[in-house]
């Protein structure tokens, strides 16, 4: 076991299988991660591996076929992955918050029909919240139901879809007229069911194509369009009796993003880490490596304090959760610092690569290229101290 980044309290069934899951990165992920991520393929046969391990099943109730781990554990699964490869945990981590959706807030019909075929990974999820002119403000989303009959016919544009290709079910946030005085109370979600693939893969839905990146590939990241997509009251997550409830579900699941996104950043931080403690210590300048330089040792000594707090903040968010605690704000600390913390952290260990960093032959030019997604990915680092800062106002504020 490495000395950073360890959790103590773990079950013995927790640390096995983190310890299966590094296993899998070492030998499976990280000798293919280069290639894939180059040549923006999907890891088909990394995919089929993580199947057979019961990974899409991970905290999904044993009762529906799952392995009913905790969030704390996921997250910890999640940074492994990202310790391998940022886009494997991707293609988890859109799956896990449908899941987590379903399992706290679906209707029983829901529950019994979904989640025995997402657990084996045969139906893999995607979150659909964003729109092309929204941003960070979930309010000014334009995408809406309209109630007609027994059915609703959803028209709109929604944005930033990880999975949106390969998923048969996406959890999908609209505007519905509820007579709300809140906008929030106006807002519906909807589980859209479709055939995987690009073109119109449901009647009035369709996923037009891929977006290309400049990191993040492997993964496909996603439009899609809804064109008089009609879909029983039955689809609305949790029941008919759920519609206006969308926007306070979303935001449940939206906590849990924030946990997999902070888990995500300290899996390759690890990894950058790695890889520049491993190059410092090969290189040499001067007659000695370059790892016995202060100021190279200084590098090495911040990288790991880093990597510490970063991890703490994220196995802390994720044990409030599973406590059944609030916990936005400590979600928004740890997605905030681990981000933070990751963009410093590989760019720290690009610069002790020096001129090599910056070969495609070197693994930390993609690590480069993938850490400044998770500044902005499940809210831009000044959404989350926005999110922070009015947690604490309202805690001590004065009376």
């Amino acid at each position: 076991m490495a000395r950073l980044a360890r959790t103590p309290g773990l079950s013995e069934e927790q640390v096995a299988i983190l310890e299966t899951v590094r296993e899998f990165a070492d030998k499976e992920i990280i000798p293919r991660a280069q290639h894939l991520e180059h040549a923006d393929e999907y890891p088909e046969q990394i995919i089929a591996g993580m199947r057979e391990m019961g990974l899409f099943g991970l905290t999904i109730a044993e009762e529906f076929g799952g392995l009913g781990e905790s969030l704390l554990t996921y997250a910890l699964v999640v940074e492994e992955l990202s310790r391998g490869w940022m886009s494997i945990s991707g293609i988890v981590n859109t799956h896990f918050i449908v899941a987590y959706l379903i399992g706290q807030h679906g209707s029983d019909e829901q529950k019994a029909r979904l989640l025995p075929k997402m657990a084996t990974g045969e139906m893999r999820g995607a979150f659909s919240m964003s729109e092309p002119e929204t941003g960070s403000d979930v309010s000014a989303i334009k995408s809406r139901a309209q109630l007609d009959g027994d059915s609703y016919v959803l028209n709109g544009q929604k944005m930033w879809l990880t999975n949106g290709a390969y998923s048969s079910i996406v959890a999908t946030l609209v505007k519905t007229d509820q007579g709300a005085e809140s906008v929030y109370g106006n807002m519906t979600t909807f589980l859209l069911e479709k055939a995987p693939g690009f073109g119109q893969t449901a009647p009035g839905l369709t996923i037009p194509g891929k977006i290309e990146k400049m990191g993040y590939k492997g993964v496909e990241t996603t439009e899609m369009v809804l064109d008089g997509h009609r879909v029983p009251t039955s689809a609305v997550l949790g029941g008919a009796d759920q519609a206006g409830r969308g926007f306070y579900q979303m935001m449940d699941g939206i906590e849990v993003g924030r946990v997999n996104v902070a888990a995500r950043a300290c899996g390759i931080s690890i990894r950058a880490f790695e890889l520049a403690i491993g190059y410092a210590q090969q290189r040499k300048t001067f007659g000695k490596p370059i790892a016995q330089h202060q100021a190279i040792a200084f590098k090495i000594a911040d990288m790991g304090t880093k990597i510490e707090a970063a991890h703490a903040l994220m196995v802390n968010a994720a044990r409030l959760k599973d406590a059944g605690q609030r916990n936005d704000v400590e979600a928004g600390m740890a997605k905030l610092l681990a981000s933070e913390y990751c963009h410093e952290i590989v760019t720290e260990a690009f610069r002790i690569h020096g001129g090599y960093g910056y070969s495609k032959e070197y693994e930390i030019e993609r690590l480069m290229r993938e850490a400044p997604f998770l500044l902005i990915g499940e809210g831009t680092s000044e959404i989350q101290r926005t999110i922070i800062s009015r947690g604490l106002l309202k805690e001590y504020g004065l009376r």
